[in-house]
């Protein structure tokens, strides 16, 4: 039961819709919510590198989500300076210019919203 419970908040975490392409490479504006179990999502402002080897970089003043995306799981890893915080896999998905995911054992809800215009380097 408690298996079918985490497949249906999967499900319900990552809509279906058009998967998007990847955004180009460059340095973004985005918004970075998170949400754990039910609770509404908390959103703030990022800084977003899109870099080669498909690796996502987000800040949020001196704390760093390191993702790579894999064909079907991101591989994240949360940074604060040196050191390591956190790490998990998660299956992920473009839906239009979000990238969403979910960390299953800590019912934790991830999307990153890129503004439409890339910034200089």
């Amino acid at each position: 039961m408690k298996r079918l419970a985490l497949t249906t908040l999967v499900a319900a975490a990552l809509p279906l819709g058009a998967a998007a392409a990847e955004p180009p490479l460059g340095r973004y504006e985005g918004r970075w919510c998170v949400s754990v179990g039910e609770a509404a999502p908390d959103c703030g402002p990022a800084q977003v590198d899109v870099l080669r080897q498909r690796r996502v970089d987000v800040r949020i003043a001196d704390i760093v989500y390191q993702l790579q995306l894999n064909s079907s799981q991101v591989d994240v890893v949360l940074m604060h300076g040196t050191m390591q915080i956190d790490g998990f896999f998660a299956p992920y998905e473009w839906v239009g210019s979000s990238l969403q995911f979910l960390d299953i054992d800590k019912r934790t809800r991830y999307e990153l919203r890129l503004q439409p215009s890339v910034i200089g380097r």
